[in-house]
């Protein structure tokens, strides 16, 4: 009889699995070739897809914890009136400040004359040079001054025009308000990564017409988020300075985007006297029950930094109490546009918000509404925001129970601009090109920030590596499967193979694949090979990258897969505290502690590092001073490279907050000095090889010093690296 002994848990399955297959003759031969089965009989690997997001859920309970604490604080008048001051300084902190007031340079450029009132059409400058459109509905009876309503737009990419943010502007005009509906950067006239006719955007969507220059912005130590806010808050400067327009009677509202920058503006402004918010984007990212990534989205609505300050998307309500606020959702959302999260999240904030307001007496003021529709200012969002407005701006509690006659326009009627593209009519400037021109404004410190500080590394465990099983493979060569501790819940998966005739002074290879530590560990490849050259190799996998590529959170398929990818974990991790990218170096210097630990503290380790790993490994080397020399081929030279160009496609996971105001990656490899580095085939920020001069004048400085090789193509393979190891140390 085969004896089976009790398998452990993970192994359960394939255990059962395996006692029902075998035949009572394998019962009687394989103990014999030692398989008898006393123990699970597979190699006992942890969940590694589970590790990135299990470190990211503890991030986010550490973030949760802390702001628990400091809201239970809030028990008086006095303690909720310092909350509020924090959250508005604290906000402006993460985005980047806020910049300095300039002209608005304001001009109408043309109307259009409706029986109960007038569209004008404004062009006005957030920044100097930064072009709004936007227009402006005002009522052709009542008597001046009238209230005013900012209405911002959600994602639409054609922005004021898009059609029930057109009706909620045309409804509210009648019920005796100027509204003011302008177009979010990106949106409608202010499309700047334009098809040839200027009108329609060559990326998928609104989304990433503020993503692709909010990853730039990162980099320079700035944030979509303020600019989208800054837009606001001139565009209410607007709003406010009509001689039409009561200032005291002023309010915010909108769907969707348009109500995560409402949020934004009620945070800052006390110019405001209500607002309503409809889907936005109120599910914060500490949440109970994280699912990671978390409520990551377009660059505006990610907070960076906020985690660690215990912060968090709600604290955007607090400063405005009392004021009257609506805060309206669909109650689809929560599988249809945002997480499972969504609804219980948001409830939960909405009790604790409640409190607030009736500590101070204003209960009344704020309110919950929802709706059973997909995400849009479906027919009955409107009517509850007119009555909302009506109620809080002009006195009236007789509620509305139908919407004012509506008739939309055509986009091009609603045009501020001659051709429908602001730059393309009137030139200056876009998110991209003042972005360029941050980054060579801003002249690095006299005390630079370290590295290891801007990457918020956290450093490995020191728990030895884990020999899970060693096998043998062709030519005499080991393979062994380690599992290496790094961070809390995060192991990393890494083979290493060890040949026959290991020179005890060749120098221990970490080989880096951004695809992974199974990309080319066959017989004959590259790992295998170098062991056979008398190299001790080891491959390895670092956060989100092969083995330890996330696994897909739950919830909707829709919005679980779309949020998957290896950007929404950068995201989370930037808003959590801890960039992608120091995660990888905190797991690569895990690696390197453990082959020295196992392979003597004498031998040296050298890194090779191919594409988009070329960075982090650098980074490594940086902070740690053991790791004897550097080949990296196909990786980017220069994150200026990435800022100065709107078509870049290098890795989010690798974008450090504010990276360029303190150093570069060429400043980095000239501080290795004397330790060897081989740059094979770099890249510029499109992905395309810098050949010739232009190489070795972004790497003038570091080849001064003797100690960099630059090779005009990345060469990858067993002779390459054998070539380079074979190189005499740097005296």
């Amino acid at each position: 009889m085969l004896r089976r002994a009790k398998p452990n848990p993970e192994g359960a399955q394939s255990a059962r699995g395996l006692a029902t297959l075998l035949t009572r003759r394998q019962a009687f031969v394989l103990p014999a070739l030692g398989y008898a089965q006393t123990r699970f009989p597979g190699v006992g690997y942890r969940n590694y897809p589970a590790c990135l997001p299990a470190y990211l859920a503890e991030l986010a309970a550490a973030a949760r914890e802390k702001r628990d604490g400091q809201l239970a604080r809030l028990t008086s008048r006095e303690a909720i009136a310092q909350r509020q001051s924090w959250a508005r300084r604290t906000l402006i902190d993460l985005i980047g400040g806020l910049p300095e007031r300039t002209a608005l340079n304001a001009r109408t450029l043309g109307s259009l004359d409706r029986e109960q009132y007038r569209v004008e059409k404004v062009v006005y400058e957030s920044r100097p040079g930064f072009r709004v459109s936007a227009n402006l509905y005002v009522p052709k009876h009542g008597h001046a001054p009238y209230p005013g309503v900012l209405f911002q737009l959600g994602h639409g990419l054609n922005g004021k025009a898009y059609a029930s943010y057109q009706a909620a502007c045309q409804g509210l005009v009648q019920l005796g308000f100027v509204v003011l509906s302008f177009d979010p950067m990106g949106q409608g006239e202010r499309i700047y990564y334009p098809e040839p006719d200027g009108l329609h955007s060559r990326l998928r969507d609104a989304d990433l017409e503020h993503t692709v220059p909010g990853r730039q912005m990162v980099l320079v130590g700035t944030t979509c988020t303020q600019f989208q806010l800054w837009d606001a808050i001139r565009s209410l400067d607007y709003l406010a300075g009509h001689p039409l327009v009561n200032p005291r009677r002023l309010a915010s509202a909108g769907q969707s985007g348009g109500a995560t920058l409402t949020m934004l503006l009620a945070a800052v402004e006390d110019r405001l006297h209500c607002a309503a918010e409809f889907s936005g984007n109120t599910e914060n990212v500490a949440c109970p029950d994280f699912l990671p990534p978390g409520a990551v989205d377009d660059a505006e609505q990610n907070l960076l930094g906020s985690g660690p300050a215990g912060f968090d998307r709600w604290d955007l309500f607090y400063p405005f109490a009392p004021k009257p606020m609506l805060i309206s959702i669909s109650d689809k959302d929560s599988f249809g546009t945002y997480s499972p999260n969504y609804v219980k999240d948001s409830w939960r904030e909405y009790q604790r918000l409640v409190a607030v307001y009736r500590a101070l007496g204003a209960a009344g003021n704020l309110a919950w509404t929802e709706t059973p529709l997909p995400h849009g200012l479906s027919y009955d969002s409107r009517l509850q925001l007119y009555n909302w407005l009506r109620l809080h701006l002009l006195g009236q509690t007789e509620p509305i129970q139908q919407e004012p006659p509506i008739v939309l326009e055509a986009e091009e009627q609603l045009f501020v601009s001659d051709s429908g593209n602001l730059v393309r009519s009137f030139g200056g400037e876009t998110p991209f090109t003042l972005t360029r021109k941050l980054a060579v404004e801003r002249k690095s410190p006299a005390r630079p920030v370290p590295l290891e500080q801007l990457l918020k590394l956290d450093r490995p465990r020191r728990e030895p590596a884990s020999v899970l099983r060693r096998v043998n493979s062709a030519g005499q060569i080991s393979i062994e499967a380690l599992d290496i501790p790094s961070a809390l819940s995060v192991g990393l998966p890494a083979w290493l193979f060890r040949g026959p005739e290991s020179r005890p002074d060749a120098p221990v290879v970490l080989v880096l694949n951004p695809r992974g530590r199974n990309a080319a560990w066959h017989e004959g490849e590259l790992c295998q090979a170098l062991a056979g050259r008398g190299f001790i190799v080891c491959a390895a996998d670092v956060r989100g990258i092969g083995d330890l590529t996330p696994q897909v959170s739950p919830g909707a398929p829709g919005y679980a897969i779309s949020h998957e990818r290896e950007e929404d974990y950068a995201w989370s991790s930037l808003i959590l505290g801890r960039p992608l990218a120091g995660q990888r170096v905190t797991d690569i210097l895990a690696v390197v502690g453990a082959l020295r630990k196992m392979t003597g503290a004498s031998r040296p380790v050298a890194i090779a590092a191919l594409g988009a790993l070329t960075v982090p490994a650098l980074f490594s080397a940086a902070v740690d001073p053991s790791i004897a020399s550097l080949y990296l081929a196909g990786g980017l030279a220069s994150f200026r490279s990435v800022v100065d160009d709107m078509d870049y496609e290098h890795p989010f996971a690798n974008f450090v907050p504010r990276l360029l105001a303190h150093t570069d990656l060429p400043k980095i490899v000239e501080e290795l000095v004397p330790r060897r580095v081989l740059i094979a085939g770099p890249i510029d920020g499109r992905g395309a090889t810098i050949a010739g001069e232009n190489a070795r004048e972004i790497y003038r400085a570091a080849l001064a010093h003797g100690h960099l090789i630059i090779h005009e193509t990345a060469r990858w393979s067993d002779q390459a690296l054998t070539d380079w190891l074979a190189q005499p140390k740097q005296a």
